[in-house]
């Protein structure tokens, strides 16, 4: 062979390697990289194609056309996370926190201002382990429960469970029925009748594919609660230096110490606990693909961070408008006569649109307090029960307290009191369960997070104790 048909049998050869691997015509002599500042675009003229890993199968070019789009994964995105949060922050804005807090501000203006900051960063931390229990295991905290307890455990558990859902409801149902008669003068038992069939009727879209429908409904009504409590303070606005004067901590006397307690152990819901680890996972569609673990903690951090700021905003403007414009009347320590305080202080219409966002906090928490029972029930009894069933269980004890009581607003206490009881058997557990290696693996509490959470349960049933024990002394 000759020299020259030698050499061109080399280029040829070495063309057609080139075209057998594109990579291997742009890399460098050095290590097999490019040259610096030298791309692959530049050397070949065209973009190069990443290849496939040994032994993957190349699933678009064996199943599918080369031009056919590729299905999207919204889950991703950080927006697609968000939204269980703010429909357990409903909890934090039901008729019984709208009543606290007025009474809080017309008796001791901003003195307990400092209360309402400390309970929020306190949920948002016990929000955000809720979210993190059912996340990491994929399950809610009611199904632990019910696979590491006896039967006999099960059935107790459940129902003290199922007492703090009908409290849950009472409270919320009333506060219905008394924006319904502000608004429209309707009675009050046909009036919770009303907050009945349409929180029933919320409830069809929860679950499956619909489940986002339900959060947005429910988020919707959040801003309108927001607008609703918060409308007064464009009117009459605060000064901003009282109002940061509240941040100081201290008392006036035993009564404010009580009232204190009533604020911080009405703040954390036994039943917002429960549902939140299982909202985080009705969030996503059953064939939905889902974001990795460690992305799904990353967006509930900023989901209960944004959701819990703003259920604290409204719990706070709440107290700034009632100790702004209501400081000293009498008859506010009832939501009528809230309601009726703030029509005279501020005008007919400002108390028209307080009453509209009472009766969306009815509506939106009444809908999520059935929903925590239904997953209540589901977890530690293994019962699917219809969701319009669990509504009538506890629908029907409201309607008849609303019947026969001559004060509903002494039936919110009662129920507040009611759930502070329950409030351990929901703090206990998640501590607990969010530092077992075993559940947990890897995400499991560190130690000192550990403590932190240990410290804000012991302050909060301590709390708690105080607030019952004062009131069935009469001291309430």
């Amino acid at each position: 062979m000759s020299e020259s048909e030698h050499r061109g049998k080399n280029t040829d050869t070495a063309a057609h390697k080139a075209q057998l691997d594109p990579n291997q015509s742009v890399r460098g002599r050095v290590g097999g990289k490019l040259p610096a500042g030298v791309s692959a675009v530049q050397r070949t003229g065209r973009a190069a194609h990443p290849q496939p890993a040994p032994n993957q199968t190349n699933s678009q070019t064996l199943d599918q056309p080369h031009n056919q789009p590729q299905p999207h994964h919204h889950g991703h995105a950080l927006a697609s996370i968000l939204g269980p949060a703010f429909v357990a922050a409903v909890a934090y804005v039901d008729p019984g926190n709208v009543a606290a807090n007025i009474t809080s501000g017309a008796r001791y203006g901003y003195l307990l201002v400092w209360v309402l900051v400390l309970a929020n960063l306190m949920s948002v931390l016990i929000q955000y382990q809720s979210a993190k229990l059912g996340i990491v295991t994929g399950k809610s905290l009611p199904q632990i429960l019910g696979e590491r307890m006896s039967d006999a455990g099960r059935y107790m558990f459940f129902m003290q469970a199922e007492v703090i859902a009908i409290a849950t409801d009472l409270a919320e149902v009333i506060g219905g029925a008394i924006a319904l008669r502000l608004l429209f003068g309707l009675p009050l038992f046909w009036g919770g009748c009303v907050i009945g069939v349409v929180s029933t009727v919320l409830l069809w879209f929860q679950g499956g594919r619909t489940h986002r429908v339900f959060e947005k409904i429910v988020i919707a009504m959040l801003l309108v609660i927001t607008f609703g409590f918060i409308a007064g303070l464009f009117v009459d606005p605060p000064n901003g230096g009282d109002v940061l004067s509240g941040l100081i901590p201290r008392f006036r006397g035993a009564d404010s110490v009580l009232m204190a307690s009533s604020i911080l152990g009405a703040t954390v819901m036994p039943h917002a606990i429960y549902l939140h680890s299982t909202l985080v996972n009705d969030h996503y569609a059953p064939d939905e693909e889902k974001p990795d673990t460690r992305q799904l903690l990353r967006g509930s951090r900023i989901d209960v961070v944004w959701a819990l700021a703003l259920a604290g905003t409204v719990n706070l403007a709440l107290l700034v408008l009632a100790a702004n414009s209501l400081y000293g009347m009498k008859g506010t320590d009832t939501i009528e006569g809230a309601q009726h305080a703030i029509e005279m202080a501020l005008g007919p219409a400002v108390g028209t649109i307080f009453s509209i966002g009472l009766l969306a906090s009815s509506l939106s928490s009444t809908s999520v307090g059935t929903y925590a029972g239904s997953e209540i029930m589901r977890g530690l009894l293994h019962i699917h029960a219809p969701m319009w069933a669990c509504r009538i269980v506890t629908l029907v004890p409201a309607l008849v307290v609303l019947w026969f009581s001559a004060n509903p607003t002494y039936t919110l206490v009662i129920g507040q009191v009611v759930l502070s009881i329950g409030i351990p058997f929901a703090i206990i557990p998640l501590m607990r369960y969010t530092r077992d290696r075993g559940l947990m693996g890897e995400y499991r509490d560190g130690l000192f997070k550990h403590v932190v959470f240990l410290l804000v349960a012991v302050l909060i049933i301590a709390l708690n104790v105080v607030l019952v024990y004062l009131t069935m002394t009469g001291q309430n």
